[in-house]
């Protein structure tokens, strides 16, 4: 359960995490985008094609209670996240194309994830407030259109809402560490070790199938490596928002475990991958073109 007042402090930091997302782009981002939209419709079938399977296929085999399973449907289900951004950068990936797949699969995130979740929700035999997910999009979506516009009539604001929106996106994470996890420490000990499976497993293997995926389709090094990350890297903030402000209070800390340890221990996931996509920089790659997909 989540006190009233770490609601509404995670709801202004939600809120202004997508308001910085919005302010990384303009109307002209997707204009360019879609003269060349391979690497959005790659991005989008990662997020909503590859991610949904793969939290259904971790609810049935690790045979998961069904709050639980609820709560990795719905990370899983999720669109990419800034955090992904912050990665992508630092693993000398596509920035661009990384931001874009980013703020693409969140507008598209409206419709795209109550239909996802109703269908491997109907599959598991869970119910989910369809209705209510669907408003709590719509509010979200707010921000990220007023910082697009703010981002249109001032770049320099703009640049200074997508930098604080980045940092507040690490914070999150922090304050659920030093908020949620104490709260809930004894049920975060007598919960089952699939739970961590699976919050560790969803971002480490989406990683992992995003890489394989790009790789598969012939991807420049750069580009892999942004499919990759922007695959495995969810949007945990937007995710326990959804929990918070739709499931009622004596269902919350179950359904929300799954969300608050993945965006925990994906931090340490992205770090280590982060290291090794360094490392895998040869020089063979170099002498690629460096262009967008």
């Amino acid at each position: 359960m989540v006190s009233e007042f770490t609601q509404t402090l995670l709801g202004i930091m939600v809120a202004v995490i997508m308001l910085g997302m919005g302010s990384s782009l303009t109307p002209r981002d997707f204009y360019l985008a879609l003269r060349r939209p391979y690497g959005l419709i790659i991005g989008v079938v990662s997020q909503y094609g590859v991610m949904p399977l793969l939290g259904f296929i971790l609810a049935i085999t690790l045979v998961l209670p069904e709050t639980i399973a609820l709560g990795v449907l719905i990370m899983a289900c999720m669109p990419g996240g800034t955090t992904s951004n912050i990665f992508t950068y630092f693993s000398k990936g596509n920035l661009a194309l990384s931001v874009l797949m980013t703020v693409t699969s969140t507008i598209s995130g409206v419709i795209m994830i109550p239909i996802i979740l109703l269908i491997y929700a109907s599959a598991l035999d869970l119910d989910i407030p369809r209705e209510d997910i669907v408003k709590v999009l719509f509010v979200l979506l707010v921000p990220v259109a007023i910082g697009m516009s703010v981002r249109k009539l001032n770049a320099n604001a703009g640049a200074v809402m997508e930098f604080v929106g980045s940092i507040l996106g690490v914070l999150f994470i922090a304050l659920i560490a030093v908020t949620w996890v104490p709260a809930n420490w004894q049920f975060l000990l007598n919960t089952t070790p699939a739970t961590y499976v699976a919050s560790i497993g969803l971002g480490l293997v989406g990683i992992t199938l995003g890489y394989m995926f790009a790789k598969a389709l012939k991807l420049h090094p750069r580009n892999a490596r942004t499919v990759a990350l922007e695959t495995g890297i969810q949007n945990g903030p937007l995710a326990i928002a959804i929990v918070v402000f739709t499931f009622p209070p004596d269902q919350q800390q179950a359904i929300m475990a799954v969300p608050a340890l993945y965006s925990l221990f994906i931090v340490i996931t992205s770090v280590c991958v982060t290291l090794f996509f360094r490392r895998a920089n040869t020089a063979a790659e170099q002498k690629l073109p460096d262009s967008l997909l």
